[in-house]
């Protein structure tokens, strides 16, 4: 068997990155959410997909945002930095889930965080990432119920120091 790990680069986001990323939340949401969400959550979650414009705007607000793009150049995951060490989104493509691209993205997040003296990093993970973050040295705090749209849901918030 083999266990090849996908051929991915971490690069900074461009502006030409916003359509793919807009699809891309809306697919991974509506494809790998219903594997711990209701399809009544999901669809709360991410009626359409985003506004291109509107993903811009956010990745250009003076976060860091990283995007991992594949061998054929196109974008199969991204994540973004906060400034004050918020881990706000951490998507990647269905096709490319569980294998390690977003725990790649997630320690490009890590290091520039190191680089930038941010001394904690805080997100609040999904069902889905709450795994991956807590593989990745994140504690939990708390399970954090809420509304969207709505609809009942919930993600937990977690934290990391970075020494």
């Amino acid at each position: 068997m083999n266990s090849t790990k996908p051929q991915i680069m971490i690069r900074e986001y461009r502006a030409d990155d916003a359509p793919a990323m807009a699809q891309l939340f809306y697919d991974s949401t509506h494809s790998l959410g219903p594997r711990r969400y209701t399809p009544e959550q999901v669809s709360a979650w991410a009626p359409a997909p985003a506004d291109p414009g509107d993903v811009h705007t956010r990745a250009s607000d003076g976060r860091t945002t990283f995007v991992a793009i594949d061998a054929a150049e196109e974008v199969v995951a991204y994540g973004d930095l906060e400034v004050d060490g918020h881990i706000d989104h951490l998507y990647c493509r269905p096709d490319a889930a569980g294998a390690g691209v977003a725990s790649v993205l997630l320690d490009e997040l890590i290091s520039r965080a190191r680089l930038a003296g941010v001394p904690k990093l805080y997100v609040e993970a999904s069902e889905l990432a709450r795994s991956l973050f807590e593989r990745k040295g994140f504690t939990l705090l708390r399970r954090c119920n809420f509304e969207v749209r709505g609809v009942p849901i919930h993600n937990y918030a977690m934290q990391r120091f970075l020494n």
